[in-house]
């Protein structure tokens, strides 16, 4: 799962991202300050591997990664070379989903690049940007299409119509993402590239005044904007975030609970981006390793097996599934079987999130 953090400058997009990877990205209080896109890879908080690695004394524990790509703030006109130009929405291109970071808090300390908090304004400028980016590359696709579409190729006619639907809906000041298309459209689009096509999950970057509620009145307003678009949204302090990130893992919990709060706000956002990309994770456990392993939501067995490795899926005979809940109430996997809970599994079974699964193949 690659995740692309946007917004403008100083709404907290890189203290966000030094939180959650602690890759030490640069943080100032000024624009630009992120000259190149940091990358950094989180692990996604799992208490079900814990348990595992501990019932199964595994050598090693892998939990599920997410990437974090931090780019630098984009301004209005950035589209057209303003800031740092063009050269970032390039990045935002090769992510599965965008996290916009927007600034719901007010701060003397922290000056706002345009003078005051006004979310609904910031999220303007940064989706007007991006469609911006997006009319002229499907601007560019057109041209090239209009070239060959005399050569009466039906191929080539409906990806001209495709287009001419994509470009008319951005023309309207209207992401991609938005426009309802048929599923062989939806599959079409992608050879688009849309940066507006992705999927989007606000960030709500509030201050330590809001907790451990999260709410706040910028912060309704941007939750009715994502309901609005079909989109996710969800609170988080960055700075919170970035104090606990600096805490040794024993401490974090205390640190946690004075403040009012259940969890840390990345696994919010973990969960809230998964959700957003329809992901769920199976796990694989034994005494060398205890791993947990991203899938799309509806992967039959040999899909998820093929994850693993690409003879898993190759020669796949049938899975062995237990369900965490299962093994955990009982104790123990010789218990789940004698209960009938170890099911052998064919290659139309659909992998569900928390399934414990040992493969049988041949190659």
């Amino acid at each position: 799962m690659k995740l692309g953090i946007v917004g403008l400058p100083n709404v907290g997009k890189s203290t966000l991202f030094n939180a959650i990877t602690k890759a030490g990205a640069e943080v100032a209080n000024y624009p630009f300050c992120t000259i190149e896109p940091n990358v950094g890879v989180v692990a996604v908080p799992d208490a079900r591997l814990d348990f595992l690695e501990k019932l199964y004394s595994s050598k090693k524990k892998v939990p599920a990664a997410v990437e974090f790509v931090d780019i630098a703030g984009l301004v209005k006109g950035a589209s057209q070379g303003e800031g740092l130009g063009n050269q970032f929405l390039a990045h935002i291109r090769e992510t599965a989903a965008i996290v916009h970071t927007v600034r719901c808090f007010e701060s003397k300390d922290v000056a706002h690049i345009l003078g005051g908090v006004d979310p609904l304004r910031d999220i303007e400028i940064i989706e007007t940007e991006l469609i911006l980016a997006d009319m002229e590359s499907v601007g560019k696709k057109l041209e090239r299409l209009e070239k060959n579409v005399r050569l009466q190729d039906k191929k080539t006619a409906a990806e001209r119509e495709l287009a001419l639907k994509v470009k008319n809906h951005l023309d309207a000041g209207k992401p991609a993402r938005t426009l309802e298309l048929n599923d062989d459209e939806k599959s079409a689009v992608k050879d688009l590239f849309l940066i507006t096509a992705k999927p989007v999950l606000y960030a709500c970057n509030v201050s330590e005044d809001d907790l451990p509620s999260m709410r706040n009145r910028y912060v309704d307003i941007v939750d009715a904007a994502a309901k609005k678009e079909g989109a996710a949204a969800v609170s988080i302090c960055a700075k919170i975030e970035a104090e606990l990130a600096e805490l040794a893992e024993n401490d974090r919990e205390t640190f946690l609970k004075d403040l009012g709060l259940e969890e840390p706000g990345l696994n919010r956002l973990i969960k809230a981006g998964y959700d957003l990309l329809g992901l769920a994770t199976f796990l694989t456990a034994g005494q060398d390793e205890t791993r947990a392993w991203t899938i799309k939501k509806g992967f039959l067995a040999p899909q998820a097996a093929g994850v693993i490795h690409t003879d898993f899926e190759r020669g796949f005979i049938r899975a062995e599934v237990m369900r965490f809940e299962d093994l955990k109430k009982l104790g123990g996997e010789k218990a789940v079987r004698d209960a009938g809970l170890l099911k052998s599994e064919g290659k139309d079974y659909v992998v569900k999130d928390g399934d414990i699964i040992e493969f049988k193949f041949n190659v």
